[in-house]
């Protein structure tokens, strides 16, 4: 199994690819192909880094193509139009304050006694991270229907458990949030450091309210999110409670 460093991993594939990729689909190709041992916690992030970085230097083997889409400059098709120096010197956006999102989850793949948990992963990564104490907002679905918008000051898990309990309980069996703490490499949340310029706070707004109504005449995510999106992963007592009904349902018990 070869162990590229990014930069190694990132080329092959554009190389294979022979055409820009938004950096998102990068990190999944590098890992469907297991070009990296380790992907860490958040493989896109470390993608995007990676080229950016190297944008800096003039004789860089990336081209910014588009925004997020990058290419090699040695295969870039002849009929492509070629990005000038200012628009491949061009940094992404902002994109506010949002760090981290999650889109959908089922309420149902949380345990909501005992230890305190919301997993979610990258796309193409191995580390689980516990977004429990991620700060933001958050929305409450009626299968596709926003019916509730609230707030997690301190802890996104506290001001979730509480709504299982409360009038809302019996209306919500999905949640989306979008958080201020970034994801270290090491799957750890990072403090809230806040740039609270009018620009920021009004992408940050634009940002979340595309991703969260999308609106039919907005592309998808806007201009400007770019904040990492995590899946959800279910909680393990949730798989091993649902093994414990089956084995219940055919009558036998399940292994330790």
């Amino acid at each position: 199994m070869p162990n590229m460093t990014w930069d190694e991993a990132i080329q092959s594939v554009l190389r294979e690819a022979g055409s820009a990729l938004h950096y998102t689909e990068i990190a999944e190709r590098i890992a469907a192909r297991g070009l990296r041992e380790s992907l860490g916690a958040t493989p896109a992030q470390s993608v995007n880094a990676t080229i950016s970085q190297s944008l800096h230097d003039p004789d860089s083997q990336y081209v910014r193509v588009r925004m997020g889409e990058y290419a090699l400059r040695s295969e870039l098709q002849r009929d492509a139009p070629t990005p000038t120096a200012e628009e491949a010197a061009v940094e992404e956006p902002n994109t506010g304050e949002l760090k981290a999102f999650g889109m959908y989850w089922r309420r149902e793949n949380a345990i909501w006694t005992g230890a305190q948990r919301l997993l979610g992963k990258q796309s193409g990564a191995v580390i689980r991270v516990n977004f429990a104490e991620q700060q933001g907002v958050y929305l409450f679905h009626d299968r596709d229907r926003v019916i509730y918008v609230g707030r997690a000051d301190d802890a996104l898990f506290s001001r979730l458990k509480v709504h299982t309990t409360d009038r809302l309980s019996g209306r919500w069996d999905r949640f989306s949030w979008f958080g201020l703490r970034a994801v270290k490499d090491d799957g750890t949340l990072a403090d809230v450091v806040l740039d609270w310029r009018h620009s920021v706070v009004i992408e940050t707004l634009e940002a979340l309210l595309i991703e969260s109504l999308e609106p039919p005449l907005n592309r998808r995510r806007g201009d400007n999110l770019s904040a990492a999106e995590y899946y959800q992963v279910t909680d393990p007592e949730v798989d091993r409670s649902r093994l414990q009904e089956l084995a219940a349902r055919i009558g036998r018990e399940v292994p330790e």
